[in-house]
């Protein structure tokens, strides 16, 4: 059974940044995918960035190039989300997820079988 956990998540001031870590209980290479999705309330969930763990190769989000960065450290398990420059609308709940599969690619909630329970961030002016 694949476990995800965020943490990192908690009050910012705009401006600022963090980092979001979310743990697994497996290698993040056994993933076809990793990614970090956000939901806001009242919204969808959207994807914010995407990795492909075996390869290292990334992929964003339009609304998230420029202040977010996806990584991975392969012997701690982990993967990061980075976000500089804060803004209120940045606040949401954080999920970390996992695709077995390709699916319908990396940035589709459709693609994604495992989910954390996510993190808060609120970012206040």
């Amino acid at each position: 059974q694949v476990r995800l956990l965020e943490s990192g998540g908690g009050s910012a001031q705009a401006g600022g940044s963090l980092r979001l870590t979310c743990t697994t209980n497996r290698d993040t290479r056994w993933h076809y995918y990793m990614a970090w999705f956000r939901q806001a309330p009242g919204q969808e969930r959207e994807a914010v960035a995407s990795m492909y763990p075996l390869g290292g190769q990334t992929y964003y989000a339009d609304s998230a190039q420029g202040r977010f960065t996806i990584s991975q450290d392969r012997a701690k398990s982990a993967l990061y989300l980075d976000v500089n420059t804060l803004t209120p609308g940045d606040s949401a709940m954080y999920y970390c997820a996992a695709a077995d599969h390709r699916g319908s690619g990396p940035l589709a909630t459709a693609s994604y079988q495992h989910w954390g329970q996510g993190t808060q961030v609120t970012v206040s002016s």
